[in-house]
């Protein structure tokens, strides 16, 4: 739920800056990219953080190098907030990141039949995972293709 709560605070928040009169952070679309580009600084540090254990767990077994797999989308997540913040590369990193996101369900749809933990507590129900990746996703895309 953490990764919603800083899409929803992040967008929020740079909008009323933007309403207050931050120009560059005037409109949705600029503040969604906020809101993005914080949701994934947050999932991107857990996989170098406490939670890279949890996450190493979640790729699926018949998947190589796990640790590594961690490793490189954690990197990608960090590098497409930083470009997201960017205004000539957002929409790219939004695209790309729509596709990590989507490249990343399946090792959420193993951890919840596996009825794994991540940071002690299981993981969010496969339901409530789709549901809130629909909403990830979605907003990527408006980053990628609106405003």
């Amino acid at each position: 739920m953490a990764p919603l709560i800083a899409l929803l605070a992040g967008a929020a928040s740079a909008r009323i800056a933007g309403l207050l009169g931050v120009e560059a952070l005037d409109g949705w679309h600029p503040a969604l990219r906020v809101g993005l580009a914080l949701m994934f600084v947050l999932t991107g540090v857990a996989h170098f953080a406490s939670r890279r254990r949890d996450l190493i767990a979640m790729v699926p077994p018949s998947l190589p190098r796990p640790e590594l797999l961690v490793t490189v989308t954690g990197v990608l997540e960090l590098g497409g907030a930083l470009a997201l913040l960017v205004p000539a590369t957002a929409r790219a990193a939004a695209a790309g990141l729509a596709l990590l996101m989507l490249a990343m369900f399946p090792a959420n749809v193993s951890a919840a039949r596996r009825r794994l933990t991540l940071a002690g507590r299981p993981v969010t129900p496969l339901g409530v995972r789709t549901a809130l990746q629909v909403v990830f996703v979605a907003a990527a895309l408006a980053v990628a293709f609106g405003g």
